[in-house]
């Protein structure tokens, strides 16, 4: 299965300020140092799960470690 966003395409993200996050959404986000996109699998309080578009969940991070929502994908 491939990914939602194809290596090397161009993103455009928005802020994640002000911004309501739902699961299934593509965001920037800091994990281990890197930045990286992932889904959102869920939701609880101020609590994302990520992961990724084959099922693997990485883990759980803060609002403040996700810097924006994917708007668009130039491939």
């Amino acid at each position: 299965m491939a990914g939602r966003v194809p290596d090397r395409s161009l993103c455009t993200v928005e802020p994640a300020v002000n911004q309501v996050l739902a699961i299934d959404d593509v965001v920037l986000c800091r994990v281990s140092g890197q930045q990286y996109l992932h889904l959102i699998k869920a939701i609880q309080g101020e609590r994302y799960q990520i992961g990724n578009n084959r099922g693997h969940v990485n883990g759980w991070t803060s609002r403040g470690q996700i810097y924006g929502r994917l708007i668009a994908v130039d491939v």
